[in-house]
């Protein structure tokens, strides 16, 4: 208690493990976190999942500095031999909290590999607290991480404020090539390369566990980001995390889930999209009738309703508006 208690005054994180229950079809009570805008510190707290994993959850909303900026579900995993990560948050600060709050259950066991799960800003930006050998992504991720990574800043910067001082980018420098790989110590875990979401969605499986770190491909009561987005390659996508049958979901954006209940629902705002911005663009509707018109109820208390909404139909209505006409 005392090694916690001095890693919160030095670094401003906490640790809260909070221990899986054996043999019982339910998830923990995973902690959230408790953000102090007046100090910068995000109060991110751990918890321990089936084989070994640990969550450090994110806010299930929309960037704002009331919450850091801080929506994204990071976690890590522990042997004997060190720490492997995924995905170090939105800013310097984030990445620092994280790896003191990592350090303090792990005993301060070296970092072997800290894995980006895709291109966008909150999968990488905590990238400084962490040796950059061992930083990886997939080849279409450093990518698009080194393409965009300058406008990323300049926005998390309007948005976020102070939470972002001094964040730079940090690129990843080994390339990850998905298949069944020892990636994580004495885990052998399935690494899968996707797509939808972005043009490389990662998703990590743990067929011991059944644990899935979704990525981007999955958000749990709440509505999608589609920045980089294809709708129909994400349906498909999904449809192959389904037939893996994972216990346990961790989405990048919402709450961990049993099951594959996270994908279904994502499954299901995503098919709705689809069909809902073609026939829209068929009927030769305006974009502003189909923001006003908005979704199904069942979709309506999701965690950035409407206005992630709005930008779906914003991002992804132009190119249905073209097919219609006979574009491709």
């Amino acid at each position: 208690m005392n090694l916690c208690k001095a890693v919160r005054v030095l670094f401003a994180a906490s640790t809260f493990i909070v221990p899986v229950a054996p043999a019982l079809a339910e998830l923990p009570n995973i902690a959230k976190p408790t953000p102090d805008k007046a100090n910068l510190d995000y109060g991110l707290k751990a918890t321990k999942l089936a084989g070994g994993w640990y969550v450090i959850a994110g806010s299930n909303d929309d960037f704002s500095q009331a919450n850091g900026c801080n929506i994204i579900n990071t976690g890590f995993y522990v042997d004997d031999s060190g720490v492997y990560v995924i995905n170090t948050g939105t800013s310097r600060i984030y990445g620092e909290q994280q790896r003191a709050l990592i350090d303090s259950v792990s005993k301060n066991k070296p970092v072997k590999k800290v894995v980006a799960l895709n291109l966008h800003p909150d999968y990488f930006l905590g990238n400084q607290a962490y040796p950059q050998e061992t930083l990886a992504a997939t080849r279409l991720t450093i990518q698009g991480i080194k393409a965009e990574a300058a406008l990323y800043e300049t926005n998390l910067y309007r948005l976020c404020g102070d939470w972002m001082k001094a964040t730079e980018s940090v690129f990843p420098t080994q390339t990850i090539v998905p298949g069944k790989l020892k990636t994580f110590g004495d885990k052998s875990i399935e690494t899968l390369e996707l797509k939808g979401h972005t043009d490389s969605d990662l998703v990590l499986f743990d067929p011991g566990s059944k644990v899935m770190w979704a990525g981007g491909l999955v958000f749990y009561q709440r509505i999608v980001t589609t920045p980089h987005a294809k709708l129909k390659p994400w349906i498909e996508s999904l449809k192959k995390l389904q037939a893996l049958k994972p216990k346990v979901v961790v989405p990048s954006h919402g709450p961990v889930s049993w099951g594959s209940e996270a994908i279904d629902q994502t499954l299901d705002y995503l098919s709705w999209l689809d069909k809902r911005l073609t026939d829209a663009a068929n009927m030769g509707e305006e974009m502003n009738d189909v923001m006003k018109k908005g979704a199904p109820e069942r979709f309506q208390n999701f965690a950035a309703y409407p206005a992630e909404f709005y930008r779906n139909v914003t991002n992804l209505y132009p190119l249905y508006e073209k097919q219609a006409l006979g574009g491709f």
